[in-house]
């Protein structure tokens, strides 16, 4: 890394005229040395980085004993939404935990 001589910035490579020369992009100081600029970046994975997918259908909703229409299970995941007016009740929904569907009650 280099710094700029008067404004303390950083200096960063820029490609002039088939030359690349160090710029700093506060005070436009140009360094005109001659010298060999190497740019590389590296990128290490470790396993503190690295997400692992367990199940992609991860729910947080809260359960509830409510009977699934299609399949009679006795449980479901519900969430309250508001369909209509403010001054009208929310509309429930509900989702079974074994087969997946999906139904709402309105009252």
């Amino acid at each position: 890394m280099q710094f700029c001589p008067r404004c303390k910035s950083l200096l960063i490579p820029v490609k002039k005229n088939n030359k690349t020369i160090m710029k700093c992009t506060s005070c436009n100081y140009r360094s005109n040395k001659k010298q060999n600029i190497i740019l590389k970046e590296e990128v290490k994975l470790t396993k503190k980085n690295k997400i692992e997918v367990i199940d992609k259908n991860v729910t947080t909703l809260p359960k509830t004993d409510e009977e699934c229409p299609k399949c009679h299970h006795n449980k479901a995941y519900y969430w309250l939404v508001q369909t209509r007016a403010a001054d009208e009740a929310p509309t429930r929904f509900f989702r079974c935990t074994k087969c997946g569907h999906t139904w709402r009650c309105y009252t």
